[in-house]
């Protein structure tokens, strides 16, 4: 530390030269008052460049000394505070670190984490915008620097939270008393796993010891707007603060999800189309909201990070569309304003455009179309309202009002994207606090252009009533006719397509209809499914020494005798093709699977078949596989597996049974 002395003057400039000596804030600290003839000294220190000023008065007269004094104290409140510091103490729970912290930017975004420390060190970050840390749309990469203190008398964990979504990469650099120096990274292209705490906004784990002073380095870059509104929370508070949010966001969303669910159920009801654009016009709403304040990436696509960007220009462009459209039928342009609804038509083709071309565009070019694009939308949709209300459109009054307070919420969300107002409360959440008056609005002119056209539409329908019900007696003995026809037809056709006309067992196709279901039913009954296929052994010896009309007979039987063979009622027996029979039935494990082979092959050779007056002594070779109904096989696999095991009985000397663990 060195000094230089101005003579008879009793002031001491001191340099600091490290960052652990200079001074974090601007402070006084007096002595206290001393007895008449004693030494009065204070001390005046402030951030300015790394000095300080010592003033030390011994035996001055006392006006001398409170001029002096006066003159200490000006200096200090005019030299300018570039580095502040954060105290923490028992009784803190959270902490904004926007008015304590200090930025500068890096315009080529190459700059080391050593390199900024050094900056730092030489007082060469500036104190925060007066609309705090939003930045507005840039390349380059911004710097915050914080300095936290620990007097809470105990080492302390601490979760630093950036209290907005939508940041593509985030470095933050520790720096410990002992010149440690721990990095972590977050930001929306890392998968969601990869945050410290499973929450919507990027955060880090924070160790301060008990009388540490941590210096925190935190980089951003990102290709969207840039706001950087820090916070330092105890786990307690943190969960507090989350558990807070999360009521809120609940109540937003169901609000969103009930409206959305009543008028799905009323367009379903009514078929007005305006119901079916208003739920979609709801959809993109919540999308957006889900997507900007980082619910999408939570809980819809947390391992992919493109898809957490690119849907939100994809959200903007489809939630605008449907807006459009809604606006367009609801105020019924076409025929009020034929030449707004030419307008209305080229918007919802630029944003059809937009929500195709944000999957190829780079994520700021889309973001910054997008963006550009709704207030030209909304400021058109605000013109249709007035337009249509002028008309004598009475509902368009409420589409106005409902329009005109999601129109002032997007644009402060907007202006504070672009860094022209501070983030606050209202313009954080401005899309969802307006966006929620907007759907209660225009549920409200919904329902009140429902009322105006329900008597027009209750004088129509009296009208068509009386045709209709004489029309409608004269067809009903027709329909009724015809749908019993059709219901037998219906019944024979599905007979013919579920089983083998020669047989009367099931086809190939039912075994592929019936393979998921008796998955499922085996897996909660905790059993496991097998799969035998039952081949007639020399077949072809029978056609040629009885005939084919023998033959078929033959395979007739087959299927009668596997049918009464197998006592549960949930096998599924097949003709899979010539002599070949699949069946499918629940098992308990292999032993069980080659029991009940077994038990079919003896069947066939303790007792003949009679065809067509001829007793006919036949065997059965028999391939079974195992299929465990947690980690199951497609039906094609399984049934070559079982197929090989066939092969393997035949080669075997037929007559036999083979399972497809027993061949490799």
């Amino acid at each position: 530390m060195g000094y230089v002395s101005t003579p008879g003057s009793g002031l001491v400039l001191i340099n600091r030269t490290t960052e652990r000596e200079r001074t974090k804030s601007t402070s006084a600290h007096w002595g206290k008052r001393p007895q008449h003839g004693a030494t009065l000294a204070f001390r005046v220190m402030f951030a300015s460049r790394g000095w300080g000023i010592r003033m030390d008065l011994k035996r001055v007269e006392p006006v001398a000394r409170w001029c002096v004094a006066a003159l200490a104290l000006a200096l200090s409140v005019s030299a300018p505070a570039w580095s502040t510091q954060t105290h923490i103490d028992q009784a803190t729970t959270k902490i904004d670190l926007r008015d304590d912290s200090t930025w500068l930017l890096d315009e080529h975004a190459d700059q080391s984490a050593e390199a900024m420390f050094e900056r730092v060190d030489a007082g060469s970050f500036r104190p925060l915008p007066a609309n705090g840390p939003a930045f507005g749309f840039h390349d380059g990469a911004f710097w915050l620097h914080s300095s936290v203190l620990n007097r809470s008398g105990a080492d302390q964990r601490w979760l630093l939270v950036l209290s907005y979504a939508l940041i593509d990469s985030l470095d933050l650099y520790l720096r410990y008393p002992d010149g440690r120096i721990e990095h972590q990274v977050s930001g929306d292209t890392l998968s969601f796993a990869a945050r410290a705490v499973r929450y919507r906004h990027p955060n880090f784990w924070v160790d301060i010891g008990n009388g540490e002073d941590v210096d925190l380095l935190l980089r951003a870059q990102s290709r969207s707007s840039i706001q950087l509104p820090l916070m330092i929370y105890s786990p307690t508070a943190f969960a507090e603060m989350a558990h807070r949010t999360q009521l809120g966001l609940g109540i937003y969303y169901g609000i969103l999800l009930g409206l959305l669910l009543y008028n799905l159920i009323l367009w379903l009801s009514l078929r007005d189309a305006n119901h079916l654009w208003y739920v979609l016009h709801l959809t993109g709403i919540g999308l957006i909201s889900a997507c900007i304040y980082g619910l999408a990436f939570e809980w819809l696509w947390p391992q992919s990070p493109w898809l957490a960007n690119q849907s939100v220009p994809m959200a903007i462009a489809l939630a605008q569309l449907a807006m459009q459209q809604f606006a367009r039928r609801f105020l019924d342009l076409r025929r009020i304003w034929p030449i707004g609804d030419r307008v209305a038509q080229g918007f919802l083709a630029l944003y059809a455009v937009l929500a195709i071309a944000a999957l190829a565009l780079p994520y700021r070019t889309a973001v910054l179309i997008g963006t550009a694009l709704v207030f030209p939308g909304v400021v058109f949709i605000l013109i249709e309202g007035i337009y249509a209300t002028r008309h004598g459109y009475r509902a368009a009054r409420l589409f106005l009002l409902s329009w005109s307070i999601l129109l002032l919420g997007s644009v402060a969300y907007a202006m504070v994207s672009f860094g022209v107002l501070p983030k606050t409360l209202l313009t954080e959440y401005g899309i969802q606090i307006g966006s929620t008056f907007e759907m209660l609005g225009l549920s409200f002119a919904l329902a009140y252009r429902y009322v105006a056209l329900r008597s027009e539409n209750e004088r129509i329908i009296q009208s068509a009533r009386n045709q209709l019900e004489q029309r409608v007696a004269e067809r009903t003995g027709e329909l009724q006719s015809a749908l019993e026809q059709l219901a037998d037809a219906n019944a024979r056709l599905r007979q013919l397509n579920r089983h083998d006309p020669l047989t009367g067992a099931y086809n190939r196709s039912h075994v592929s209809e019936s393979y998921e279901c008796m998955l499922k039913q085996v897996q909660y009954d905790q059993q496991h499914l097998g799969i035998l296929i039952v081949d007639v052994d020399h077949f072809k010896s029978i056609n040629d020494s009885y005939g084919h009309l023998a033959g078929d007979e033959c395979l007739r039987e087959v299927a009668m005798r596997i049918k009464t063979t197998l006592h549960d009622e949930r096998c599924v027996v097949a003709r899979f093709s010539g002599e070949e029979f699949v069946i499918l039935s629940p098992c308990i494990d292999w032993n069980d699977l080659c029991a009940i082979g077994e038990h079919l092959r003896q069947q066939f050779a303790a007792s003949p078949l009679v065809c067509q007056g001829m007793a006919m002594t036949i065997s059965v070779s028999i391939g079974v596989h195992l299929i465990d109904p947690h980690a199951p096989e497609p039906l094609d696999r399984a049934l070559t597996f079982a197929d090989h095991a066939l092969t393997a009985a035949k080669k075997a000397g037929r007559n036999s049974v083979m399972g497809s663990n027993a061949i490799g």
